[in-house]
């Protein structure tokens, strides 16, 4: 429960700053280099950045986009997700594998350009190769559980 309202938290602060870009009824437009970057809630390693582009992760039913900005070399830990994961590579490379043992052997290279959809409940792990903005789209209430 702590990991929701700590993950409420940064969307709400996110969103509020992303409002600027939405018009009342209007589409919503984000130009490189806009969005609101703030901190990514645990259990996102520290060092993880992101910003809501629309809709509200921490809100039941509502499609949302975020983005993920992750330094080079960081790594995040085997986990799953409450919903599914919908992730386009922006920019940088995602290493990414499946299973609750981080492996490097085991990850595959996403470029840029790349997606990937994990399915809710599906251990996975990953580790950015360069500085690497993801694009990633779910249905609410987004949520990140580490694998034990």
């Amino acid at each position: 429960m702590k990991r929701l309202i700590s993950f409420a938290l940064a969307a709400s602060v996110a969103l509020a700053l992303t409002a600027i870009a939405q018009a009342a009824g209007g589409p919503t437009i984000v130009m490189p280099g806009q969005g609101a970057y703030v901190p990514a809630p645990p259990p996102y390693p520290k060092g993880t950045m992101m910003a809501v582009l629309s809709g509200d992760p921490a809100k039941a039913g509502a499609v949302y986009t975020v983005r993920l900005k992750l330094p080079d070399g960081i790594k995040v830990l085997p986990h799953t997700h409450g919903d599914t994961e919908n992730v386009t590579v922006v920019s940088g490379t995602l290493m990414v594998g499946v299973g609750k043992t981080f492996d490097v052997a085991h990850m595959k290279a996403l470029p840029p350009g790349s997606f990937v959809s994990i399915p809710a409940g599906l251990p996975h792990y990953g580790m950015a190769k360069g500085n690497t903005v993801l694009q990633v789209t779910g249905l609410g209430p987004s949520s990140m559980t580490l694998v034990k």
